[in-house]
């Protein structure tokens, strides 16, 4: 079961499954080019067989659909996905290249803790010799484990091994956001989403079976009897699916206002009685707790009354799974093998494993990511990109200025408030002023591969609670350097750009205005309209959760969400699975928002200059095609009905033309009229921001 904390307070209380899921990447800028070598959009990526007025996403995007097919080891391909690519290659480099590092060979720097542990990692032959062996000492103490220390195990597992039950996590209070708190909310799920356990289909059906075959290997693998696993199984099924039936809809989970519930430790204890609190946290390392924030009430509730229902031996089983699955890509091929049978090939349709090195590259890139990124900073991202990012971005923020100045539906009043929180922004780009202090963490060779990443977890869960009751350090970043992505924090009103996804065709200087602001600046855009979406909305400029709208323009704001979402649902992304319009109604607000801002900032950067054709397309045109080939990309069948369930993006296909669809430059820039496929009529638009 996964630990499924809130990000923006839990991004570094790193479990295994945390560190075995996140992606590091990134890759090299390129550097200042003369205006007579701007070149605009990549012809190739066409496919102009088709009408831009019929399917504008197929048109943009068809030609690299078809140049990049999917490859075996992918669930989803697209130009994203390159980026990231390019970049794993760039990083392996400079990870392969430490070893000849004299730092390498000094123990306690980062160099070595880096470099040792990607050879462990890579060490197939003594991972295949030692099998389940690395895994004994833990099993041993859960089938040990009495019910007087039920909650002191608990814990330990807590403390960085994985999730189980339900969560905590210290991050800011969402009413008093420069102050950290604890938080306590749901437990994750073996398959990520209720709907798997609850909705009866033939897909479900299939999943299911697959996860039954899985859970059953990996107690076999992990030493247990058949009769062990059959046991283990029915346990599992039943607990995840009584789980599942009383977990927070994966709509409910955007709503900040049902994730706040303070409550004292005595009403907590109070209202949880058959939760041994204080042993729980004094085990956690956690003293003088006075409140926490319990996200998820009714869940709680029910772990409540139902764990005291759980046999000793029912308990045992599900901790050892928890363990087993959670370190199942840090022992041998064949746990990994049943790892990817389950969860890639099965659940997103992947062909075949990636390469060990991509694997276990994933490792280093996330327990030691900003040490890895100082690498990739000094090597990859010039300063002159920085500077010149900033200034996009204060072009950005003048046009949203500008468009929150013309809305209708908005009251002068809030709009007030609305320019004070966007003038506030703080703005990160490329890499931290301050890098991460990794002493703390130790890498031995002589110990397994699984002890140093379980070491490693613990001393981040610890990390993390060591933040009780201290100010919010607003300087520190959620994303490492080298990180394809970016993203926007409520509670420090903060946008954040890393080095990795300031690249082509995201961001390049040898490009023109007209595709820089199609791509990065909707990227800029994108963030900081979420500010603003039906979540971001609901937190001021200093980050506290309130409300500064006036209660007309907030009624405004969500008839117009409520038409958006309507857009997205009909749209039909499978045989009779339709697109979840509210489940992507941050994402899908801050795309239309991001498009919108980012024409603005484009035309008013291009005042007194000649507006030329490259390549036959003028400016609007390149600016839409630089937006649609951002998010180019094959995907297979089960991908998009995993991704539908369980991703608050719409397809690729989707935030392209579904949103596009909305903005009348659009159907000017393409010819676009009334009988085409891409048009809607203007009084089905929405215009939010």
């Amino acid at each position: 079961m996964k630990n499924e904390m809130n990000t923006h307070f839990n991004d570094n209380d790193m479990n295994l499954k945390n560190l075995l899921l996140c992606a590091i990447v990134g890759t090299p800028l390129l550097s200042f080019a003369s205006e007579t070598s701007k070149h605009g959009i990549e012809v190739s990526n066409l496919d102009t067989s088709v009408s831009p007025t019929d399917n504008f996403y197929l048109y943009g995007c068809g030609g690299w659909m078809k140049n990049n097919p999917l490859p075996g080891e992918y669930s989803r391909y697209g130009m994203f996905d390159a980026l990231r690519e390019n970049a794993r290659n760039q990083l392996k480099e400079l990870i392969l290249n430490l070893k000849d590092n004299p730092e390498s060979k000094i123990k306690g720097t980062n160099a070595q803790k880096v470099s040792d542990l990607y050879a462990l990692g890579m060490d197939s032959v003594r991972l295949n010799k030692d099998g389940a062996a690395p895994l004994k000492p833990m099993l041993e103490r859960i089938e040990t484990m009495t019910p007087e220390n039920f909650y002191t195990t608990l814990a330990w597992i807590h403390n960085g091994l994985g999730g189980a039950f339900f969560g905590t996590g210290v991050g800011a209070d969402a009413k008093d956001a420069d102050m950290n708190i604890m938080h306590i909310g749901e437990a994750g799920l073996g398959l990520g989403d209720r709907d798997y356990y609850l909705e009866k289909s033939e897909t479900n059906d299939k999943i299911l079976k697959a996860y039954e075959k899985y859970v059953k290997r990996m107690m076999e693998l992990a030493g247990y009897s058949a009769k062990d696993g059959e046991r283990a199984w029915n346990t599992l099924i039943k607990v995840e699916t009584e789980l599942a039936k009383n977990k927070k809809t994966r709509e409910e989970r955007r709503n900040p206002q049902l994730r706040y519930n303070m409550q004292s430790m005595a009403e907590i204890k109070k209202n949880y009685p058959n939760i041994d609190w204080d042993t729980y946290f004094k085990a956690l390392g956690v003293e003088g707790l006075d409140k926490a924030n319990v996200s998820s009430v009714k869940y709680m509730e029910f772990i409540n009354e139902y764990l005291p229902t759980l046999t000793l031996q029912e308990l045992k089983d599900l901790l050892a799974l928890e363990i087993i699955t959670s370190s199942s890509n840090l022992l041998s091929d064949d746990f990994q093998e049943a790892n990817f049978e389950m969860f890639d090939k099965t659940m997103s349709g992947v062909e075949e494993m990636e390469p060990r090195w991509k694997r276990v590259m994933t490792i280093p890139n996330s327990m030691f990511g900003e040490a890895v990124g100082e690498l990739y900073v000094q090597k990859y991202f010039p300063e002159e990109n920085k500077q010149y990012m900033k200034e996009l971005v204060e072009n950005l923020r003048k046009a949203l200025g500008k468009h929150i100045d013309n809305l209708e539906w908005m009251s002068d009043a809030t709009k007030a408030k609305a320019h004070e929180k966007l003038s506030t922004f703080t703005v990160k780009i490329g890499y931290p002023d301050k890098w991460k202090d990794y002493s703390g963490i130790s890498i031995d060779p002589e110990k397994t591969y699984l002890e140093n990443v379980s070491e490693a977890a613990r001393w981040y869960a610890q990390d993390n609670y060591s933040k009780l009751g201290k100010p919010v350090d607003r300087d520190e970043w959620h994303m490492t350097p080298q990180t394809v992505n970016a993203y926007y924090n409520p509670t420090t009103n903060e946008i954040c750009f890393p080095a990795g996804i300031l690249q082509a065709p995201y961001f390049d200087l040898t490009a023109d205005d007209a595709q820089n602001y199609g791509a990065i600046g909707v990227v800029i855009g994108h963030e900081m309209t979420h500010g603003f979406d039906d979540s971001g909305r609901q937190y001021d400029k200093n980050g506290n959760m309130s409300d500064w709208w006036q209660p007309e323009d907030a009624e405004k704001f969500t008839a117009l969400a409520d038409k958006l979402v309507a857009q997205f649902d009909a749209v039909e992304v499978a045989p009779g699975v339709h697109a979840n319009g509210r489940f992507t109604l941050g994402e899908n607000i801050a795309d239309q928002g991001g498009l919108r801002v980012a024409l603005t900032a484009y035309l008013d950067s291009q005042e007194g200059k000649e507006k030329k054709d490259i390549d036959g397309y003028s400016p609007l045109q390149r600016f839409y095609l630089a937006y649609a080939n951002v998010w180019a990309s094959n995907i297979r069948d089960e991908e998009v009905l995993a991704r539908t369930k369980t991703d608050p993006h719409s397809l690729g296909e989707n935030r392209v033309n579904v949103t596009l669809r909305n903005i009348e430059p659009f159907f000017e820039a393409f010819g676009i009229k009334e009988g085409d496929k891409m048009f809607r009529p203007e009084n089905e638009r929405v215009i939010i921001w």
